[in-house]
């Protein structure tokens, strides 16, 4: 044998491709999602769906929580007073302030995170049967 000269009649060697062509037609066949319903391939792929949807939550974390944004953890009511507007009905335990002024910053920081940049037009105290403040009901206008 002549190793310089190339023998035309020298049989070419072949990669086996039957058993990765099989493999590969198989992954085609379940992304194109060409099989009939109700075979055994189909059920395998609606499985492995199912699978996804209900454990992925469980392996995967997906940041989808809600932000705990509470900034005032008050009881605050609103309600609509009639003409348009809307009154907010907070706590008396939410309010420390002893002058008018105070009560009405303390009242704004609480009623502000909820409705936006608003000024307090009326303020009005309501007491319980034994003279303390249950709440107070608070007009406001937008700005």
């Amino acid at each position: 044998m002549n190793w310089n000269r190339v023998e035309a009649n020298a049989p070419a060697v072949s990669k086996p491709t039957a058993p990765l062509a099989g493999v590969w037609r198989t992954l085609r066949s379940y992304v194109l999602w060409s099989h009939e319903r109700g075979s055994v391939q189909y059920d395998v792929m609606v499985t492995l769906i199912l699978l996804f949807v209900f454990f992925s939550p469980k392996l995967i974390n997906f940041k989808d929580k809600p932000v705990d944004h509470n900034p005032h953890p008050t009881g605050v009511v609103v309600l609509p007073d009639g003409q348009g507007g809307l009154i907010y009905q907070v706590e008396g335990s939410a309010v420390a302030g002893e002058d008018e002024d105070t009560r009405r910053g303390e009242l704004l920081a609480i009623i502000e995170p909820i409705s936006g940049e608003v000024t307090i037009t009326k303020v009005e105290t309501v007491r319980d049967p034994s003279g303390r403040v249950a709440h107070y009901k608070v007009w406001v206008e937008r700005k």
